[in-house]
């Protein structure tokens, strides 16, 4: 039963999490896509995430910008990695008082398809996402 319980955990948490795909497993309409918002993205490694597809380039990472898109090729958001000194303050003061000792791991900004601007920092396997402003708007879990 304990192996059973472990096999269904591994399995589900694999689900919740991106996952990578081969470029040859992505739609030609998000290639196509890709392509056309993003001519200069280079050396792009795909995972898919919650259903969409994510294209990954650039950087010592190869992650320092990533785009999400539907399978249709809709545009959902693009992510530029920034620095932690990079937040805005509210987000820094935000934070400090919430995660007193923790250190940001990974810090983005979220451009979403309608043109509005978030940010967000990776602390502790969570992701916490702020308005423009740095006003904290939610958590969510990698």
């Amino acid at each position: 039963m304990h192996i059973t319980l472990l096999a269904t955990g591994v399995l589900f948490s694999n689900l919740m999490f991106a996952q990578k795909v081969q470029q040859s497993q992505v739609p030609s309409a998000v290639t196509a896509e890709l392509h056309a918002k993003y001519p200069q993205a280079a050396k792009v490694t795909w995972e898919k995430e919650k259903g969409n597809f994510e294209a990954n380039w650039g950087g010592k990472s190869g992650e320092d910008i990533s785009v999400m898109f539907t399978p249709a090729g809709k545009f959902v958001e693009q992510v530029q990695a920034i620095t932690a000194s990079q937040l805005p303050a509210a987000a820094t003061v935000y934070i400090k008082t919430h995660y007193r000792k923790a250190k940001v791991d990974e810090a983005g900004k979220i451009i979403d398809a309608a043109g509005k601007i978030f940010f967000e920092a990776e602390i502790k396997g969570k992701e916490l996402v702020f308005d423009e402003k740095g006003n904290f708007v939610k958590t969510e879990k990698e």
